[in-house]
């Protein structure tokens, strides 16, 4: 009987690990995939790296360092301050352009490769931060140009595209890795571990969904 595999993208942050969690359940064989565009936090490689050899996860890691060239952003410069509030038009200074896009491309690369119909992405349209290539209809058309590109039929899996963090981290309570999402995940835009900086948009973001959990236990 053949195994059932799926190539995960792969952060080391909340939502990419929960997935990697969630995709751990589903199939047989899970294989890990994390872009290495240098990103301000090189911490956030770490993290990624340390989970996957303490859970005994296959990883790739990419070096995407072009992506950094042509998309500067908070995330990628230091002189860049990540903004504090969300803006009223256009997208955050944390966007980086392409990058879903091209992180799912060179996933699908792999998967195919490796015989793997079955990519798994942390993407949340709930709370996309008004990051377009997080919404549900950008997946579901790359899942189609992938699909017709490759000549090769792929599934995109989005576990978390319609909930929101509360309910991320009950899926993670669910999973039974909360504490392990709790301690070992990188999320914070400041590049601290665990808790985070408690102020940067995705602590914030991240610390109140995990209080309604909480609260909903």
């Amino acid at each position: 009987m053949n195994k059932k595999k799926a190539v995960v993208v792969f952060s080391g942050g909340q939502d990419s690990t929960t997935c990697l969690f969630w995709a751990k359940e589903k199939f047989d064989e899970v294989i890990a995939v994390t872009f290495d565009y240098n990103q301000k936090h090189s911490l956030e490689i770490e993290c990624a790296k340390e989970i996957c050899e303490k859970y005994g996860i296959e990883q790739h890691i990419l070096d995407l360092s072009l992506l950094n060239q042509l998309a500067p952003n908070a995330l990628t410069r230091d002189e860049i301050k990540v903004d504090e509030n969300a803006p009223t038009e256009g997208t955050p200074n944390t966007f980086v352009d392409g990058r879903n896009m091209i992180f799912l491309t060179y996933a699908a690369v792999i998967a195919k490769q490796k015989g793997i119909n079955n990519i798994v992405t942390g993407v949340s349209q709930s709370d996309f931060s008004g990051y377009p290539d997080c919404r549900d209809v950008f997946i579901k058309s790359l899942n189609v140009t992938l699909n017709l590109a490759m000549g090769y039929e792929f599934d995109i899996h989005t576990p978390l595209m319609w909930i929101d963090k509360a309910q991320t981290w009950h899926l993670a309570y669910d999973l039974g890795v909360l504490d392990i999402i709790e301690a070992e995940t990188l999320t914070c835009y400041n590049g601290i571990k665990g808790e985070g900086c408690k102020a940067c948009p995705a602590c914030e973001l991240r610390n109140k969904g995990y209080e309604t959990f909480k609260k909903s236990l």
